[in-house]
């Protein structure tokens, strides 16, 4: 799949710039792998590409969960230095930014946060901005012992325009948040580790044996299971309590009636009617 780059309107082919490879145990990695711009998310074809992924995942039904990494030493810069000098110049009018954020990177956070299957994002260096907050829309966050995170907007004049605000202080709680997006100040792997951030610190060699060791222990579990679970745990980010029952009400019945389930009942009865040694 070929798309254009928006300052120059060349065609890129997607995949050049976010690598998509899925193993036999339907563990997606997603590479971002731009150096030009350390992997930036705007002023490329990198949302789009994010987006052709997303959409395989959801039609295919094989994947089981998925890992956001980088190739090189930088996560994400987040947005482009150069992109946000264009936005400068005179012809762009602040309704026209408006319309460029709302279709232009503000459908990632929307993709991903519905996305179905798993998220876990490999943070293997810097996390800046935008790349901060790529990562803080994934389920789960695994550090290289070399990243670093920043919610560095302010330092730019410019404010979280991708979700950020949302995401964050259900991550960490508003106090930290607050401190991280009003200073700008970068937080390395430990302090990450030591707010909740990410779940683990790992050397930077281990980072994706890591993560995949992970994803395999999500993929283990019946699928659709798993992404029913997924689902309530988004809903209840924001749902009344009675309307989250009645979800989990509905869930539930649809889960109790799979195959996945009388496969696991019947294999835990023939366990538990087995003579002790």
């Amino acid at each position: 799949m070929h798309t254009k780059n928006s300052e120059t309107d060349e065609e890129l082919p997607m995949n050049s710039i976010l690598h998509f490879e899925q193993d036999d145990h339907g563990i997606v990695t997603l590479t971002m792998d731009y150096p030009p711009t350390r992997n930036a998310l705007t002023g490329n074809t990198m949302v789009d590409a994010y987006l052709a992924a997303f959409q395989r995942i959801q039609t295919e039904h094989t994947a089981r969960a998925v890992i956001i990494t980088a190739a090189g030493s930088v996560f994400s810069s987040g947005g482009s230095i150069d992109e946000m000098e264009r936005q400068l110049r005179p012809e762009f009018e602040s309704m026209a930014l408006r319309h460029e954020y709302r279709e232009g990177i503000q459908r990632l956070p929307l993709a991903l946060y519905n996305l179905e299957v798993p998220t876990i994002a490999a943070v293997n260096g810097p996390a800046i901005g935008a790349g901060f907050d790529l990562s803080c829309m994934c389920d789960i966050r695994i550090a290289s012992e070399h990243a670093s995170f920043a919610e560095s907007f302010v330092k730019l004049g410019i404010v979280p325009g991708d979700g950020g605000a949302w995401f964050l202080p259900r991550l960490i709680g508003m106090s930290r948040a607050a401190e991280m997006t009003l200073t700008g100040d970068a937080i390395d792997a430990q302090q990450a580790l030591a707010w909740g951030l990410v779940s683990k610190v790992v050397p930077a060699d281990e980072l994706l044996n890591e993560s995949r060791k992970l994803a395999r222990r999500i993929a283990a579990n019946p699928p659709e299971a798993v992404r029913m679970s997924k689902r309530l745990l988004r809903e209840g980010q924001h749902s009344r309590l009675d309307s989250l029952l009645e979800l989990s009400a509905a869930f539930q019945a649809m889960a109790h009636k799979s195959r996945d389930h009388e496969l696991a009942v019947q294999a835990f009865m023939e366990k538990r009617s087995k003579p002790k040694a």
